[in-house]
């Protein structure tokens, strides 16, 4: 397994939320130190403030496809369609792989009502994780990123 994809499930063992551990796992390659990659990322854990909306491990990839290409002058219209086309291409690719691109989805919270969903931290125990299948969407984000540049790079 690539060592980045490792870090990222390192992250997220540890208690980082998914689009942190998947963020942070390739900052460095951006110019982001760690605390600065984990603060960006913080808020889209749990599907989005844990609103169950899309997956955080999903976000991650977003964001780090906005740092590796995304545009920079409003007016480059060809920088910002090139940019949505690689994650049209890396989200169909992690929908493929894991059903669902929506958090709700992927934990099976069936009628889930965002509206009334609260934070309430769960210990994070060997039994959660058992649980929860998020430490392997966390693994599937950072290996299709990491598989997005390795094809880029042409290896």
């Amino acid at each position: 397994m690539d060592a980045r994809v490792t870090r990222a499930v390192d992250y997220f063992m540890a208690g980082y939320g998914c689009c942190q551990s998947v963020v942070a796992a390739f900052a460095d390659l951006y110019g982001l130190d760690d605390e600065m990659a984990k603060r960006i990322a913080a808020g889209f854990g749990g599907g989005v403030g844990r609103l169950r909306m899309m997956c955080g491990a999903v976000s991650g990839i977003v964001m780090l496809v906005g740092l590796d290409c995304g545009q920079t002058e409003g007016s480059d219209r060809e920088g910002k369609s090139a940019c949505y086309k690689v994650v049209q291409r890396l989200l169909a690719r992690s929908e493929q792989e894991n059903g669902s691109l929506i958090c709700a989805e992927i934990l099976g919270l069936k009628g889930h009502d965002k509206a009334r969903s609260t934070y309430e931290a769960s210990p994070r125990t060997a039994e959660y994780y058992k649980t929860r299948p998020c430490a392997a969407k966390v693994e599937s984000a950072a290996r299709i990123f990491a598989e997005y540049l390795q094809e880029k790079r042409g290896e």
